[in-house]
């Protein structure tokens, strides 16, 4: 189709961005994998006042039509946090995002991706990293392999037809985001075993779970390991009190005691792992919405999830144990801890741990030894503006 037929525009009304919110619905309409996200949360995500990443970050949405018709979206958007990051993790001065982003097709993709640029550039940005949704906390780079089954709860889902779009718009691959998938019926290696044995023994070490009733002061915890042992990682930004309160807020119903772990060394919590009940389970059949009794179905749901799914989003040792045999122990211990409640409490089978860096030695080395294999992985792209 002629390209003069392609209109480009800024989403500047209630009616754009909720033709900007149902996109998807129409395009995924046929793939079986997609999930279908709560469009509450959408909106949640997408609004500022709502998501405490707009108190640092600027956006701007576009749409494409082809007359009345919405073919095509995309997220222009930087983060004054990141833009304050050194340039050799990834981020820092001059660093624009792209993001959200849908096409029908190649013309559409090119011109939209023009579009975000556009607008970086005239923001004062002078590179390009995306596609990233919207902070790199949420949903960072493009599935470039594992379109052939459904995302795990937080995870991005897209069409396989992007990677050509991006990038033949001229974005080069920076850094890839892989999952693991492994079968957590099965028993890990006995030398896996003989390494939590081991830990097991030891006065210095206690795994133990979190403690719900003291919410707040766990998450607390959680958030102290987190930026210590992730602070030097490619994409690192640091998350806000703001951020941790809107996240944990929407995560605490997915929190199980018995799900997510804290390692203390000495009496000093030194690790972290973080698991969650697949909840695209029981989203996907909902379509999007909550009403009329698909809140019924998910209160119920949430009361005792039972899933094929557990999904580790996050896991973290201190920086001072990191490349030690400690960091490993520690990581070997909570991961069998929360494979066994995972099977005797909640049904699951399998299980996903991401996403991780392609250059995170110690965690692609943890997911190797436990006999993991790669199951979906993100590219994230960069061009010089």
């Amino acid at each position: 189709m002629a390209s003069t037929d392609l209109l480009i525009t800024p989403v500047s009304s209630k009616a754009d961005l909720k033709a900007f919110v149902d996109l998807p619905w129409r395009l995924y309409a046929n793939d079986p994998n997609w999930v279908p996200p709560l469009k509450s949360e959408v909106y949640g995500l997408l609004t500022p006042g709502k998501n405490p990443f707009f108190d640092h970050a600027e956006a701007q949405y576009f749409l494409a039509r082809r007359g009345n018709k919405v073919v095509g979206r995309i997220s222009a958007h930087f983060d004054k946090l990141a833009l304050a990051q050194p340039v050799e993790q990834g981020m820092g001065p001059g660093t624009g995002n792209f993001g959200l982003f849908e096409a029908e097709d190649a013309e559409t993709g090119a011109a939209l991706i023009a579009a975000a640029e556009g607008w970086l550039k005239a923001k004062g940005m002078t590179r390009v990293l995306g596609p990233i949704s919207l902070s790199i906390w949420e949903e960072p780079g493009l599935l470039i392999q594992g379109h052939d089954h459904p995302p795990t709860v937080m995870m991005g889902h897209n069409s396989a037809a992007y990677q050509p779009m991006v990038e033949g718009a001229g974005y080069q691959p920076v850094k890839q985001l892989k999952t693991y998938e492994l079968d957590i019926t099965k028993n890990f290696p006995p030398l896996i075993e003989r390494i939590v044995a081991s830990g097991e023994k030891s006065a210095r070490i206690t795994i133990r779970k979190v403690d719900k009733s003291k919410f707040d002061q766990e998450a607390a915890i959680i958030l102290g390991i987190l930026n210590d042992a992730w602070g030097k990682n490619w994409g690192f930004v640091p998350i806000t009190d703001a951020e941790v309160a809107f996240t944990g807020k929407k995560l605490k119903p997915l929190v199980f005691e018995d799900l997510i772990m804290i390692a203390e060394l000495e009496g000093e919590p030194v690790a972290f792992m973080m698991t969650l009940p697949d909840l695209n389970e029981a989203l996907k059949p909902l379509n999007g919405s909550l009403f009329p009794f698909g809140w019924i179905k998910l209160l119920r749901w949430l009361r005792k999830p039972q899933v094929r799914t557990m999904r580790v989003p996050l896991m973290g040792v201190v920086q001072r144990l990191q490349s030690t045999r400690m960091a490993s122990q520690l990581a070997f211990m909570m991961i069998e801890y929360i494979r066994r409640n995972a099977l005797a409490h909640y049904s699951a089978t399998r299980g996903e741990i991401g996403w991780v860096l392609d250059d995170n030695q110690g965690m692609n080395a943890i997911a190797d030894a436990i006999e993991s294999r790669v199951n979906k992985i993100y590219q994230v792209y960069e061009k010089t503006l």
